[in-house]
């Protein structure tokens, strides 16, 4: 499918994202998107897109996938406050999932903003929507995971649920996107790909051969990777894949989570991605002309995601950035280069021509048993659109919508 060129962009930006700190050691850091935000400004992009504040999740929206018992604790859970070392365990709050200040704070701007993208593009305001803060793919109903305590991409493809047929979630973090698999693995609705690190690394699933259950199966697709992957490699895998999905399964809306933590260098990961090449599968996807949600992920070497994000938001827009850095104000992060780009290491591509031709086959065969897209029948109808609404103050009338265990929004 050609691609149609200049897009119509909004960008979703809560100015305190980067003041929430998950403690000393973590490697989690909000700051980096704070450090994207600076940057996009530096090289003028702010200018090429409408930039929104996100209006925070409401329980409403939470509860649409998360439990009650869950969200109750998030909101009361403060690191002074004695918390009992059982419900800590049942909750999965953990090392990596520490309890601190304004956590619940943090956890309605970063799903409130991938909700109210979702809601542009339901109501046909823009053909790209984008949340940095977002992506956090490991959180599950009940539980944190991995830096993850909302799983804002569930939220928002229920919310894409409420207008489109069926909707794509593509995940290029180098960890599995366990948390969004899992929620709609037995529906036919949200087709799942992951391409991922598998073996002996968090969260330890996405084998080839989970692909969905029920209505579900073989809407569930997951591309296990190996170390060092480079650019040409992943293509070789991507761009086939992704092509036959988009064919097989003609999604109305995409969701692309951009975890950065797939690029060289990072400080968890152990793939040899540049920046050209991770965001060669934004670029890629784009090029079908579906609506498309951009979020971010994993990423732990600050400069690289930084630099990572502002050059695909170029990409969303269809602007090539010079590779000189601009002045901005965390220019100090990025010497001695102070270039967009940096060199992937020489590290060894452990994922050979033949291993990664019997994943294409394999991944192809399954694509190829989906006859025709499916036929879907709305297990509701959004009663009002809000097309006539100046902003997302306004509550959807399918808010307190709850999903039911199939992945489809229910009331």
């Amino acid at each position: 499918m050609a691609d149609a060129g200049k897009r119509r962009v909004c960008y979703y930006y809560e100015p305190e994202i980067g003041n929430y700190y998950y403690g000393q050691g973590n490697a989690m850091k909000p700051h980096r998107v704070r450090m994207t935000h600076s940057l996009l400004e530096g090289y003028g992009l702010l200018h090429r897109m409408r930039v929104l504040r996100p209006i925070p999740a409401s329980n409403r929206d939470l509860l649409r996938f998360h439990s009650d018992d869950y969200i109750a604790f998030l909101r009361s859970a403060t690191p002074d406050r004695h918390l009992d070392a059982d419900i800590l365990r049942r909750f999965n709050m953990s090392d990596d999932c520490p309890v601190f200040y304004g956590l619940f704070d943090y956890c309605q701007s970063y799903a409130g903003a991938s909700v109210c993208a979702a809601r542009e593009l339901n109501r046909g305001r823009a053909d790209i929507a984008i949340n940095w803060s977002g992506g956090l793919h490991h959180a599950k109903r009940s539980e944190a995971s991995g830096f993850c305590y909302v799983n804002d991409i569930v939220l928002a493809i229920l919310k894409l649920l409420e207008v489109h047929k069926r909707v794509l979630y593509v995940d290029i973090d180098i960890h599995h996107g366990d948390g969004v698999e899992e929620a709609f693995y037995l529906t036919d609705r949200v087709m799942t790909v992951s391409f991922h690190k598998f073996g002996d690394y968090f969260p330890g699933t996405g084998h080839i051969g989970d692909i969905g259950y029920g209505k579900g199966q073989h809407y569930a697709i997951n591309v296990p990777l190996d170390e060092g992957i480079d650019d040409e490699s992943y293509h070789y895998v991507f761009k086939p894949i992704m092509e036959k999905v988009m064919e097989a399964f003609r999604p109305d809306a995409v969701v692309l989570q951009c975890g950065a933590d797939s690029l060289s260098g990072d400080r968890l990961g152990c793939f040899n991605l540049s920046i050209k090449g991770h965001s060669d599968c934004i670029r890629y996807m784009r090029s079908f002309n579906v609506p498309l949600l951009l979020l971010g992920g994993g990423g732990y070497t600050l400069r690289n995601v930084a630099r990572c994000w502002c050059y695909e938001t170029g990409v969303a827009l269809g602007v090539e950035l010079d590779d000189e850095m601009p002045d901005h104000e965390y220019i100090g992060y990025f010497g001695p280069e102070f270039t967009i780009h940096a060199v992937p290491s020489n590290m060894e591509n452990k994922n050979s021509r033949r291993s990664l031709d019997a994943t294409k086959v394999k991944l192809l065969e399954t694509l190829s048993s989906l006859q025709h897209a499916p036929s879907v029948q709305f297990h509701e109808q959004p009663t009002s659109m809000d097309t006539d609404q100046d902003d997302d103050y306004q509550e959807d009338a399918n808010d307190d919508h709850h999903m039911d265990r199939d992945g489809w929004p229910h009331s």
